[in-house]
């Protein structure tokens, strides 16, 4: 059974793919109305569902009249999104942050699911066994390596 952050990070996903635009505006309220959940809810799928690694710009304005902005990043082409991932995840990336960054491409059709599961054996903290902050620069170095190898396939 799928839980309400699921459904309400879907329901967003939809509204953006309808959007020709590629960004949509919500309120908060209105949005926890519709799902019969607390705001805070609102803000936790687009906290953690919406970021950068997943290839988002969530702007928002409090107030009355406030509301969110959620914008997909735009890329002209593969090569573009594989440079910016790169200055995304350097000097050092959190693993949790690195598989986003996987499912963004793969999403993207940058990598296949092969390629990213691959990547994201490599660079599990099962394998790079050192302590922090040194395996986050290590995981970071690792993907750049990688990254740089599939740019010239774009």
């Amino acid at each position: 059974m799928r839980n309400i952050s699921d459904v309400i990070e879907e329901y967003l996903k939809e509204i953006l793919d309808e959007n020709r635009h590629q960004a949509i505006e919500i309120k908060r309220s209105e949005l926890a109305e519709k799902f019969d959940c607390v705001p805070s809810q609102i803000n936790y799928v687009i906290k953690t569902r919406f970021t950068v690694e997943k290839g988002y710009i969530v702007e928002s304005k409090r107030g009355g009249g406030g509301y969110i902005r959620i914008s997909r990043i735009q890329h002209r082409k593969g090569s573009e999104m594989i440079e910016e991932v790169m200055e995304l995840i350097n000097p050092h990336v959190s693993q949790s942050k690195a598989i986003d960054v996987l499912e963004r491409l793969v999403d993207y059709e940058i990598i296949t699911d092969r390629e990213s599961k691959l990547m994201a054996s490599v660079i599990d903290r099962d394998v790079l066994a050192f302590s922090l902050p040194l395996r986050d620069e290590v995981r970071a170095r690792i993907m750049t390596a990688m990254l740089f190898t599939l740019k010239y396939k774009c």
